[in-house]
């Protein structure tokens, strides 16, 4: 008899702590309806936002461009001080890193913590030329830009561009 009177009791208690009963029954999972509703909010904001942040990341590589053109004249105007001239010919920007055969006075290397010279946020290699077409009595450095294709809006330079057609 006690064990029936406990289990009576533990029973009640049970129900006195459980969920109210709305008339709808026990809700187990979500419906098909409610999952394909979520998903639709989901893609909509994904519409929204990603598009933002991307062009976010184009903008962030663009600054990171300039940030390395400006960081590559500083070397190469230091070089230039302690070399007389700015390095030339088929090694360029290398110069700035390993000494060349015909200076007595490099100081370098002239880039901090490199072993190689960069590459450009899009994975191109940075286009120097000395003299410059643009810079005559300097030199002319660029990025291909978003596209790898030099010559275009979207390079990134140490020259003013021209101004962009509308």
């Amino acid at each position: 008899m006690r064990t029936r009177a406990r289990s009576r009791n533990r029973r009640s208690e049970i129900r006195q702590h459980s969920v109210p009963d709305t008339g709808l029954g026990p809700r187990q999972a979500f419906t098909l309806v409610e999952l394909l509703l979520v998903l639709m909010i989901l893609g909509i904001l994904a519409a929204v936002v990603v598009p933002k942040f991307s062009g976010r990341t184009e903008q962030a590589r663009v600054t990171a461009a300039v940030s390395q053109i400006a960081t590559f004249g500083t070397a190469l105007d230091a070089y230039e001080v302690d070399a007389g001239r700015y390095p030339s010919g088929a090694n360029g920007l290398l110069d700035l890193i390993q000494r060349p055969g015909d200076v007595v006075d490099w100081r370098g290397p002239y880039l901090k913590n490199e072993s190689e010279i960069p590459n450009d946020p899009w994975g191109n290699p940075y286009i120097y030329e000395c003299p410059g077409k643009f810079n005559p009595s300097g030199y002319d450095l660029s990025s291909a830009g978003p596209d790898g294709q030099a010559g275009n809006e979207d390079d990134v330079t140490n020259w003013q561009q021209p101004a962009k057609k509308q």
